[in-house]
């Protein structure tokens, strides 16, 4: 983020902890879908006037302040939310006197990350749109299910994915290897990819330790630098990326139980 980071972050995991044994009130039940109803707030149009006056503090007070695309209300009355670089927020006092650069909006009843859902929104990638012949493709099962991982092959936490990955059934994995962890990784990759069964070499060196063959001459790899530049544009800086079929898109290595729950979701969205 450009935009100097004057306040510090909200630790979510902190507040939930912190709430983990607290209850309603019992003359106060939790109303169903207030989470919905906080992130419906965030709609309308916002006065022209207010818009202006944080475009303009933010500009002249912030150095290299890049250009803003959007301004929107927030769910919290009086603060809004600012986007720009395409999928990157904070948050403004209708001034623009005060910002908040990292942090999150809970809705304390169900302790919902506002925030979160808002950046998911944002990241989001249509599946249908995903360059698929530059992703290596397992088909487990029935294969009926899909889901894309963004992964290099030096990731500790992608070995430790795939093999959860691994045990799923009916599912087809896209692969798209995206070395962004060094020199090996770009060597690792090509090697992968260039191998006469892309698929079984991954797995071999992911599950098992087995170094890949190395490439051939003249293996045309170019693949992997389009991976690197759709990292790139869409602003995936880590390993494991997972996308899903309904476009939710999860970083770091999820668990097989939740793995199976999200493919689940996103077969019945899809």
């Amino acid at each position: 983020m450009n935009a100097p980071r004057f306040l510090v972050a909200l630790s979510f995991a902190a507040f939930a902890a912190a709430c983990g044994g607290a209850s309603e009130p019992k003359d106060k039940p939790a109303r169903p879908g207030a989470a919905a109803q906080a992130a419906s707030a965030a709609t309308g149009p916002v006065d022209a006037g207010v818009q202006a006056a944080i475009r303009k503090a933010l500009v002249e007070r912030i150095p290299r302040m890049p250009n803003i695309d959007e301004i929107s209300r927030s769910p919290i009355a009086g603060l809004y939310e600012v986007r720009y670089n395409g999928n990157e927020i904070l948050y403004a006092d209708a001034a623009g006197d005060h910002i908040i650069v990292q942090g999150a909006i809970i809705e304390t009843r169900t302790r919902t990350d506002l925030t979160e859902q808002r950046m998911e929104k944002l990241l989001a990638i249509d599946f249908a749109q995903l360059p698929l012949k530059d992703a290596i493709v397992i088909k487990q099962g029935s294969g009926a299910r899909k889901v894309a991982v963004f992964g290099d092959p030096n990731c500790g936490f992608c070995k430790r994915f795939e093999r959860d990955l691994a045990a799923i059934k009916d599912v087809t994995v896209y692969t798209f290897l995206l070395p962004i962890l060094g020199p090996d990784s770009n060597v690792k990759s090509r090697d992968i990819w260039c191998a006469k069964d892309g698929g079984k070499a991954w797995r071999a060196w992911m599950l098992d330790g087995v170094t890949p063959e190395p490439a051939k001459a003249g293996c045309d790899a170019a693949a992997i630098e389009r991976n690197l530049e759709f990292g790139r544009k869409h602003k995936i800086n880590g390993t494991p990326a997972v996308l899903f079929e309904d476009g939710t898109r999860k970083p770091g290595a999820i668990p097989g139980d939740a793995l199976e729950k999200l493919l689940a979701q996103a077969s019945r969205k899809s």
